[in-house]
């Protein structure tokens, strides 16, 4: 047995995927196969290490006993023996064109981990902010709780698939090319059931709903996914199950906008106050907070409060809170009130340095209509 790190040899990280590692065999195994380096011994003992290699990380449970004890786990009989346990040796291209093809190497029966399932949960901005525990309820496929996921019924016995042996598999071949199927008689299972269970007629997992608990952090975001390992559909015949992936959806909110971290809202003002300036309370998800607006604001000017908007779901400070405010104009004036405008507006009129944008504007647009004229 090698005493190389299984995942140096494949040019792995530690917590790579099974795609992952099933590519990176491809790519290796076809380059240093003995077929295509004939009389290359260095060739042919790289190509016995990237099989030994996958033949440990391409297992689940021997993956996972690696990961756990490293190369002691298959020392001293402690998992099929040393190399032996491995198979030994190599074969000719058909074994790269079975692993192409979904053969999962020789003498292995098909796994078939469970679905991954999708769940859209929609929450209010206040509880993306906060965070929250929410509790939801999927409809999907469980363990059989009468046979435990065997598919058996109690006392029945479970044979090995005389059809294809145990593999789960029916492998043929036509000179060079190799091609495997799902064998039809266990449905890839490799076992045949004497008598199947009552509640889920052998396949070892039933459809009913489940109640789970999701605990969502503050600072989330729609489109942000939340991975629930194991929670998805059950595998076939006891096989893991999939994961759940809850999507978020973050409910339009009354008076803010979100921006990433910042939160945005508009606040209405009065012309009196824009132009005398003066105190006002406006709204945070903490609560109320006053600013403080100083004389001659304009309509359109944004305020910050720091730290009042969104926090990173990764930690860290939170954002801002930016309010734009905006003048309102007066309505259902009395004729006394109407009166006492044209008085003001009298007083201002003709005056640039109490309207600059006023007179600048209407300059600017005489020069423009000007040059159209010549």
């Amino acid at each position: 047995m090698s005493k190389k790190d299984y995942y140096e040899i494949l040019g792995l990280n530690k917590g790579a995927s099974e795609q992952e590692i099933k590519r990176a065999y491809k790519r290796l195994a076809a380059k240093h196969h003995p077929d295509k380096n004939q009389g290359s011994k260095e060739a042919e003992e790289k190509f016995k290490e990237i099989k030994e290699a996958y033949e440990v990380l391409g297992d689940q449970e021997k993956r996972s006993m690696y990961d756990q004890y490293g190369h002691q786990a298959f020392e001293q009989g402690g998992f099929g023996g040393g190399s032996g346990g491995f198979g030994g040796g190599f074969g000719g291209f058909e074994d790269i064109f079975s692993e192409m093809f979904g053969g999962g190497g020789r003498g292995r029966s098909r796994v078939v981990r469970g679905d991954d399932l999708q769940y859209n949960l929609e929450i209010t901005l206040e509880e993306a902010v906060r965070g929250v525990k929410k509790d939801i309820r999927i409809q999907t496929l469980t363990q059989c709780d009468r046979c435990h996921g065997s598919g058996a019924e109690e006392g029945s016995k479970v044979y090995t698939c005389s059809h294809c042996h145990g593999n789960g598999r029916i492998r043929r071949q036509q000179g060079f090319f190799v091609s495997e199927a799902i064998c039809p008689s266990c449905n890839g299972s490799g076992k045949k059931i004497e008598k199947k269970c009552n509640s889920c007629y052998g396949e070892g997992r039933v459809n009913k709903p489940r109640n789970l608990s999701v605990t969502i952090p503050a600072g989330v975001d729609t489109g942000n996914q939340l991975r629930l390992s194991g929670e998805g559909a059950a595998g076939e015949h006891g096989a893991p199950a999939g994961d759940l992936y809850v999507v978020i959806h973050v409910k339009p909110h009354d008076i803010f906008e979100r921006d990433g971290s910042n939160l945005y809202c508009e606040v209405p003002i009065s012309f009196t106050m824009a132009a005398l300036g003066g105190e006002i309370e406006v709204p945070t998800l903490e609560g109320r907070v006053k600013l403080k607006v100083p004389a001659e604001t304009q309509t359109g000017k944004l305020f910050r409060v720091r730290g009042k908007g969104v926090p990173s779901p990764r930690g860290g400070y939170a954002g801002d809170l930016i309010c734009k405010v905006t003048i309102e104009t007066p309505v259902s004036l009395t004729d006394e009130q109407k009166e006492l405008l044209r008085k003001l507006e009298e007083t201002l009129e003709g005056h640039k340095k109490h309207r600059p944008k006023h007179d600048g504007f209407f300059d600017g647009v005489k020069r423009f209509f000007d040059t159209l004229g010549k």
